[in-house]
């Protein structure tokens, strides 16, 4: 009996134990914070110099209101006393941390591009070697330069029709790790641009057993968290870090995001330092203000208001692949288990078009703006935001272009997708930090081929390098680079972003040497 009491009491304290973490997620300090002020009717004599939206330009206040920029006061000695004694923005990472499930989690104003340069100069040295990803981002690309860090690179294996990346195997990260037992992290990007997850907690397992931390660019995956049919988020899958955009999938101003980290293979405190490093002293309240109440929403309603949105993508995937000519990518087809089922990744290669022609029919004549558009099609994001009326107006756009576009002729370059075989790792000849600050010079892109690519060459979105510093350019990249910018593809990273000449490594080798 005594035995029964016990465990009714330990259950009843767990019980209540979680209530006060569930009215713990009904606060939002930063908000409550911004109220505060407004309530202590302060005369501000300090920044921003606009002062509550007195100063504005007259066609700005039109455009924004008043309202953003009266709530566009500073964190110190606005929100906060000017020595940050009420911790309000810590509070607001606290509730946060309990939310993703991270022991600590870090607000960004500047992106989850802030996150990555931070977590990689917390953990990295000059010289380290990096097994990460080659879909990685333009920003841990860049990470990788400010680091010095030498990245051993691991491809996603590829759908043998679609050209899909299919996510980072466990049995690739375990092959790389064997071969360089010296690797100081694993660094990946899950999900993919195109909603394809890892298999995260195998490859936690595979690096851990070794005693190496993993980090996860999840970006595009602030969701997962909170819905049990969408893909286990980092955290749960155990990763030691994390960085995640609320601003792309949830109800938060652009440039917000979160940085997420657990467990004891990464100095916390030196974490701490870096984040301070990399973010601007002069943060964004409203920013950082719409990650707390995102994180409110999401803790409190985000499985119901997720689940609406799953069922819109759903309608959406099941109409769209029913018009000729239009193929939507799912799990299913891919055979890919981790798929975040909130994403449309519509093809329309079968009409005879390319994505970027579908896009800029999209925009111009049914006012529906994709996310992005590569070669083969585009993708769509269905968020919490959206309703049933934005559905029929999207499947009815797709509708009109395919019954004017029924040609079949598929276009040059589209089979060519943004995240297959133009972003495989190919040989690398310098470390990015060295192929950066290396002599270089332009030349015409078929004199390249063979030659050490000295720039970042990234299709954007979905900002993916095809060429970094270091790399040996190839033939294959040169043409779907140049096939690309030919069909109006926006290039981030290069001199000339027009694709005229590409900027080599002037190391006085040649091409033919290194054959």
């Amino acid at each position: 009996m005594a035995n029964m009491t016990s465990g009714i009491g330990t259950a009843t304290q767990a019980d209540q134990a979680q209530r006060e973490k569930s009215r713990d997620q009904h606060r939002a300090p930063l908000l409550a914070g911004i109220q505060r002020y407004h309530d202590l009717d302060i005369a501000p004599f300090s920044t921003p110099g606009h002062k509550l939206g007195l100063g504005l330009d007259a066609e700005l206040r039109e455009r924004f209101g008043e309202t953003l920029f009266a709530n566009d006061v500073p964190l110190g000695g606005g929100v906060d006393d000017t020595h940050y004694k009420g911790q309000t923005l810590r509070a607001a990472e606290r509730l946060a941390a309990a939310a993703w499930g991270a022991d600590r989690t870090f607000f960004l104003v500047n992106g989850s591009s802030a996150g990555n340069h931070a977590y990689l100069l917390a953990t990295i040295r000059p010289g380290d070697k990096v097994v990460v990803a080659r879909d990685l981002h333009k920003s841990l690309l860049v990470a990788l330069i400010l680091t010095g860090a030498i990245p051993i690179y691991v491809a996603p294996r590829l759908h043998p029709e679609l050209n899909v990346g299919m996510g980072i195997a466990p049995a690739d990260v375990a092959a790389a790790l064997d071969d360089h037992p010296d690797a100081r992290l694993v660094a990946l990007v899950s999900p993919s641009y195109c909603g394809v997850a890892s298999d995260l907690t195998s490859i936690v397992d595979v690096a851990h057993a070794r005693g190496i931390p993993v980090y996860v660019d999840e970006a595009w995956g602030p969701h997962f968290h909170f819905h049990p049919a969408l893909p286990q988020s980092a955290m749960a899958s155990g990763v030691d870090g994390a960085v995640t955009s609320a601003h792309k999938m949830l109800g938060s101003l652009t440039q917000a995001a979160l940085l997420n980290t657990q467990g004891p293979r990464v100095d916390a405190g030196k974490i701490t330092t870096a984040v301070g490093m990399v973010v601007t002293t002069s943060p964004s309240v409203p920013i950082l203000a719409s990650i707390d109440g995102a994180r409110r929403q999401m803790a409190l309603h985000g499985e119901a208001l997720l689940d609406r949105a799953i069922e819109l993508a759903a309608d959406a995937r099941r109409r769209l692949r029913a018009i000729p000519g239009i193929g939507v990518l799912g799990g299913e087809e891919l055979g890919a288990p981790g798929f975040d089922l909130t994403k449309l990744v519509i093809d329309v290669n079968g009409l005879g078009l390319t994505g970027f022609d579908a896009e800029s029919l999209l925009r111009e004549r049914f006012g529906v703006g994709p996310e992005m558009s590569d070669l083969v099609g585009v993708v769509c994001l269905v968020t919490i935001a959206d309703t049933p009326e934005r559905i029929d107006r999207l499947v009815a756009a797709f509708a009109a272009i395919a019954a004017e576009h029924r040609s079949g002729v598929r276009p040059v370059g589209a089979d060519l997708r943004s995240s297959g075989a133009a972003i495989a790792p190919g040989k690398q000849a310098m470390s990015p930090r060295e192929a950066f600050f290396a002599p270089a010079r332009a030349v015409a892109p078929a004199d390249a081929v063979g030659e050490i690519s000295a720039e970042l060459v990234i299709p954007y979105p979905p900002g993916i390098p095809v060429l970094a510093p270091g790399d040996i350019i190839s033939a294959e990249k040169i043409a779907y680079l140049e096939a690309g910018a030919a069909n109006g593809m926006y290039l981030s990273g290069p001199v000339d972003q027009a694709l005229e000449t590409i900027r080599i490594v002037d190391d006085g080798a040649g091409a033919s040497a290194r054959r």
